[in-house]
Order: C-alpha cells, then sequence, then structure tokens
C-alpha cells in the first residue's frame, strides 16, 4: 500500500480519486511514498528515502526544494492551467479596479453615511472623483501566454480589446489556444510601448526577479495600468512606487501586498485571491492526484517542474523507471547491462530535461534484485524503481 502524506487540507474532490485499497493518505503517515501539498514549506523537511514524488496542488513551487528533490530522484509536480479560469476572473476585475477607483468610491460613500451626510443627495457630486475609463477599445499586453494568459488575451478580445501578447517560450499548445487576432510580439519593449493595461503572467525565478524594475517601466506608456497576480518578487516595489508618484504608472493592482503598497496611493491591494475559488481547489486537487497516482503506479510523468514529460503505455511483466543524469551513453549502457544478464527489453522510452533524464523500460519477464542494483550502480544513475 502507498503511504501518501499531506500538508495542507487537500479538497475531497481530489482525495476521492485515491483507491482506498491501494493508498493510505494522512497528514500522520511516515516513511511516505508521495506528499501531496498546497502552501506549506518543505524547504527544511527531511524527505524519508521510501519519498517518489510530490504533487503540489497549485502552481508555484517556492515552497518546494526543487534542486535537492532532483538530486534525490523525487519527481515534482504541479497543476498548471487547474486555476487559470479562476485567475483570469481576477485579473478582469483588476483591470476594472484599475480603470475606476471602485474601492475608493465604495469607501467615500461609507464615509458620507458615517460623517452623518444623507448619501442619496451628495452621490451625483461626488463621483466625478472616481471616473476612469473604459477597457473597450483599449489595449492590453499580457506577458506570458500560457493557461492563464491565453484565457486572459482571448477574453479581452472579447471585451472589445487590442490585444498583445509577449511569451518568448511560447508553447505549441499554448499558442494553439490563443485567438488568431492575438497580437504575439518578439520584443516586449513594443508591448510596454503599445499597452493601456498589462498583465503578468510568469512563474517567478532568479532571471525574472524584479524584470519590471525602473529600466521597464520606463518604456512603458504613461498612464499605464499594470496587474500583477503572478508573483510579487517579480515587480520592484520601489520602482513602481516611484512611477506612480510621478503618474508614469495611474494604478497597481496585485494580491502580493506588503505594509508599503498598502499605505499607497493608486494601489490595489489584496490578499492572494488569484486561485481562491472553490472551482480552482478541486480542479488543483484532483489534477495533483491524477498525476500522483499514475506516476507511482506507472511511472509516467506529467507536468513535472524538475523531470520530463514521459508516458508509455503498460506492457510486459516489470516495468523499471530510471530517473539519471543527461550523459552520453546512458541509454546504451542501460540496454548493454539488460542484455548482458539476458533480460529482454519488450518497450522503452527515454527523455531528458536539462541536466537529468527519464528512462522507462518494460521487460518480459521479474528480473533478480541483483540485476536492479547493477542498474543502480551504473555512473549517472539518480535512482531505479520497479513496479510489477
Amino acid at each position: 500500500m502507498y503511504q501518501i502524506k499531506m500538508f495542507n487540507k487537500i479538497s475531497p474532490v481530489g482525495l476521492t480519486r485515491f483507491d482506498e485499497e491501494k493508498y493510505n493518505v494522512a497528514d500522520t503517515v511516515e516513511q511516505e511514498d508521495g506528499i501531496l501539498v498546497r502552501s506549506a514549506k518543505l524547504l527544511d523537511y527531511e524527505f524519508p528515502a521510501n519519498l517518489k514524488a510530490i504533487s503540489r496542488a497549485g502552481v508555484g513551487v517556492n515552497n518546494i526544494p526543487v534542486d535537492r528533490c532532483s538530486e534525490a530522484g523525487i519527481a515534482v509536480f504541479n497543476t498548471p492551467g487547474a486555476n487559470a479560469n479562476a485567475v483570469k476572473e481576477l485579473v478582469l476585475c483588476g483591470m476594472l479596479m484599475a480603470s475606476r477607483d471602485i474601492n475608493g468610491s465604495i469607501r467615500w460613500v461609507r464615509e458620507q453615511v458615517e460623517s452623518g451626510v444623507e448619501v442619496a443627495n451628495v452621490v451625483e457630486k461626488g463621483k466625478s472623483a472616481f471616473i476612469g475609463p473604459e477597457l473597450y477599445k483599449k489595449t492590453l499586453g499580457i506577458i506570458g501566454l500560457g493557461a492563464i494568459g491565453s484565457l486572459v488575451a482571448n477574453t479581452a478580445l472579447e471585451l472589445g480589446m487590442d490585444v498583445y501578447g509577449y511569451d518568448p517560450f511560447l508553447s505549441v499548445d499554448a499558442a494553439l489556444r490563443l485567438d488568431r487576432h492575438v497580437h504575439v510580439v518578439k520584443d516586449i519593449a513594443e508591448l510596454y510601448k503599445r499597452a493601456d493595461y498589462i498583465t503578468i503572467h510568469i512563474h517567478y525565478t532568479d532571471k525574472t526577479r524584479h524584470m519590471i524594475n525602473a529600466e521597464a517601466i520606463g518604456k512603458m506608456k504613461r498612464g499605464v495600468r499594470f496587474i500583477n497576480l503572478a508573483r510579487g518578487e517579480i515587480v520592484e516595489d520601489e520602482a513602481m512606487l516611484s512611477a506612480l508618484d510621478t503618474g508614469k504608472v495611474a494604478c497597481y493592482v496585485t494580491d502580493f501586498p506588503t505594509n508599503k503598497l498598502v499605505r499607497a496611493p493608486h494601489v490595489v491591494a489584496m490578499p492572494h485571491l488569484g486561485a481562491s475559488t472553490p472551482e480552482s481547489e478541486q480542479n488543483c486537487a484532483a489534477m495533483a492526484v491524477d498525476q500522483l497516482t499514475d506516476y507511482l503506479e506507472n511511472g509516467n510523468i506529467k507536468n513535472s517542474v524538475n523531470f520530463p514529460n514521459v508516458h508509455m503505455d503498460r506492457t510486459g511483466v516489470m516495468r523499471m523507471c530510471i530517473v539519471n543524469r543527461n550523459i552520453p551513453a546512458m541509454l546504451a549502457n542501460i540496454t548493454a547491462l539488460l542484455a548482458k544478464d539476458h533480460v529482454n527489453v519488450e518497450n522503452m522510452t527515454n527523455k531528458s530535461r536539462g541536466d537529468y533524464a527519464y528512462t522507462m523500460v518494460d521487460l518480459g519477464a521479474k528480473v533478480e534484485q541483483n540485476v536492479i542494483e547493477d542498474v543502480m550502480n551504473l555512473p549517472g544513475v539518480i535512482r531505479v524503481r520497479v513496479i510489477e
């Protein structure tokens, strides 16, 4: 029976996808084979030798030591696209809140009532302070055209906006999701100079840290409205605050608040609400569980952040799954070793990603432990797992 440890509350929609005869799922499990997590920090967690995979019910994996997992042969999964619609809807809300001072207008109405004024008598005069532009026929710039960005782009077109997108890593699948009327640019500066609104949907990495800085903001249109529901650290707060002071940026909407941002004018700061819908949590949980169980039971990899996507239908009697460093002749060495031990290979697949590679081998008969150990002892092999 597989042991699965939960580090956060996971939607029952996901948990019911576990076969009770194959899985023991609880937050008290020890020597776990798999981990289900949302936001709990695993950076200092001591992984048991049994641990084979971590599945994050969400997109960001900053709470998981991915490099350490890779070195231990532990697959790390996330759930891209499962929360895309929820984030898309909040982006649209953010654009509207950036256009008209909806927050300020609601606060003003309450202040009138609290001061003893008959609010119905003053609304017509007071509303002029909160006027703002429509989205219709404005230009939206989208940085990152993945699952969320493509949904935002297509919806913005339906609202009558002109849409420019930038994504140097645009996948074929993402490109196919985009409406043909989206202008995909190769130079982000072109997006900056055209956009009345900019929304960002990229991962936070060392390369994207403070990507939106004084230099980037300087290339934008004066009065641009910026929405950041990706990660707070992608935007350099001091540069953004300076731009708000000068009017270069008319409004900054983010769900990564800091004390300084909350106190600044022209900032709409929310808690991290992007994926906070029951539908999103259910979708993330179901995807996280499905990916984890398929890996544990079949060795297939989908939506891993550290290993390549690999899928192979089951054949043979036993499946050998090998995590190794992406070095020359590794596949030849594996097959040569199996041939030496007279092991018949019925099917095989191999993929690489960066410094790591993953191989699945379906064998025509069960092999002895010494054969598995011989494969494990090959230079560059990190982990060998056998599934019967």
